[in-house]
């Protein structure tokens, strides 16, 4: 399988708007922007990614929101926001809930005196930092620390379910993996300079592709070349090869397209989609915009389950920091008087911080070569590989625990696996704020049926090899929550 890392640009078809076309909703989905090491903690956004993040909420403004939009999402409050009309979700980590907050600041900016009240008496009041708009992120109150967490089905690949823990393992246990270790023995070995004070050599190798290219990664962006030990050895295309390695590790964790299962975070993501797009649909004085926060492992999930790399083999790689995708619901006829056969989804994606220079571009999906698909084939196509609801999640997982135990006998579980904005409904595809806190988040996982935590980072997929599960006993699982702290992203 070729890796290839993502670019700064894919070749896409170029961003645009058709002259007649109404866009009825959109739905985005966002990376972090810059953050410290994994390495050590606490792991925290920095002022870079804070304004990465923050550039790319302007952006999306720029083209939904604003008053002057050139894509302006029908009926979307303009500058004083309404918060029935926006969902947004983050994982209860600093890192992700920093990031949507500041994302949000670029997306509804201070209103000014546009967001001013005039009180019974008469006086008016401002509100406080200019106008700041308070647009919450919505999180689960079983927070992704919280000793419960492992009864959810986060939007996350693996993240408490145990087919896709199992499936993610045996990828330590197959030929590509087993032979991409042996093979890149002396290359870790010879880089031990760099990195040996964090990686001592019997943890220098392929196994930790992705945290050894991570420390390295922040190390280049934020310490001066002088500061990292043997700087002379992390040429540009030793670089370049960290990251390809890391990417091949992290894909091999989050897709297999013999087991599907594995990229359950792609599956719960594609039936969040399918939900907030319907409801911006259906309901079109309700919500129209949805941002979610969440991993880069998520991102290669959902890209392997689409069939992605089928328009870029750049889609194997990881995403850099602060970048998105979103899907559009755009029609050609009157937005008043519709039906689903006038309207059609199309899929962006930006590697990085959207910006002018850096545009999200579209791209097909599902092995096909159209870029705009009618909502009936786009539906169609989600639903091969989405999970709605909690009940699937059970079935798709074998789990019968927790939130599944009911769920074993037959009977229908309500909650939905995932969701933003805290909202529900009475339909099947509702979203239920008891799982929305935790989309995008990899956390210390007490793994069920007697497998010892699995700690899962929201910038990484990372698990326990399937030898390593099979000698934990039941004491040890239930001492996880003393033994193990949340990885940040």
């Amino acid at each position: 399988m070729h890796f290839t890392p993502l670019l700064l640009l894919l070749p896409g078809l170029p961003l645009g708007v058709e002259a007649a076309e109404t866009v009825l909703g959109a739905y985005i989905f966002h990376r972090h922007g810059d953050r410290t090491t994994k390495s050590y903690s606490p792991v925290s956004l920095t002022s870079l990614g804070a304004e990465q993040v923050y550039l790319s909420g302007s952006w999306y403004r720029n083209r939904y929101v604003a008053a002057d939009a050139p894509a302006r999402i029908n009926g979307i409050a303009a500058d004083v926001v309404k918060l029935s009309q926006l969902a947004v979700t983050s994982p209860v980590d600093n890192v992700l809930q920093n990031s949507a907050q500041v994302f949000l600041q670029g997306l509804y900016p201070p209103a000014g005196t546009a967001s001013a009240q005039k009180l019974a008496n008469g006086t008016v009041v401002n509100g406080p930092l200019g106008g700041y708009q308070y647009i919450p992120v919505n999180a689960d109150s079983n927070s992704a620390s919280s000793k419960q967490s492992e009864e959810n089905g986060w939007l996350q690949g693996g993240s408490g379910c145990p087919n896709a823990i199992a499936s993610s393992g045996s990828y330590f246990d197959s030929s590509e993996y087993l032979t991409k270790l042996a093979e890149t023995k002396d290359f870790y070995q010879n880089l031990l300079p760099v990195y040996e004070q964090t990686f001592p050599s019997a943890k220098a190798t392929f196994e930790n592709a992705y945290t050894i290219y991570d420390f390295v990664h922040v190390s280049t962006i934020h310490n001066a070349s002088d500061s990292i030990p043997s700087n002379d050895l992390l040429t540009p295309q030793t670089q370049q090869r960290l990251l390809t390695l890391a990417s091949e590790h992290e894909w091999g964790l989050a897709f297999n397209s013999s087991e599907p299962i594995r990229a359950a975070s792609g599956s719960v993501l594609a039936g969040h989609i399918v939900q907030a797009l319907s409801t911006a649909l259906t309901t079109p004085t309700s919500q129209k915009l949805t941002v979610q926060f969440g991993a880069y492992g998520t991102f290669m999930s959902f890209f392997g389950l689409s069939q992605a790399p089928a328009a870029s083999a750049d889609f194997y790689g990881i995403v850099d920091y602060a970048s998105s995708f979103v899907f559009e619901l755009v029609t050609d006829a009157d937005p008043s008087s519709i039906s689903t056969d006038d309207v059609g989804v199309r899929f962006l994606f930006v590697n990085g911080t959207a910006s002018d220079a850096n545009p999200p571009r579209a791209f097909s999906l599902f092995g096909q070569t159209e870029t705009t698909l009618k909502w009936k084939d786009f539906e169609s196509e989600m639903n091969k590989f989405s999970l709605h609801n909690m009940a699937e999640w059970c079935a798709a997982c074998g789990s019968t625990e927790g939130v599944c135990a009911g769920s074993s006998s037959g009977s229908n579980v309500s909650s939905t696996v995932s969701g933003a904005g805290g909202s529900s409904s009475s339909g099947s595809g509702g979203i239920s704020t008891a799982v929305a806190g935790v989309i995008g988040a990899m956390v210390t996982l007490a793994v069920i049926l007697g497998l010892e935590t699995l700690i899962l980072g929201v910038g990484g997929l990372r698990v326990v090899k399937k030898k390593t599960l099979r000698q934990l006993d039941l004491a040890q699982k239930m001492s996880h929550d003393d033994a193990s702290s949340m990885e940040k992203v």
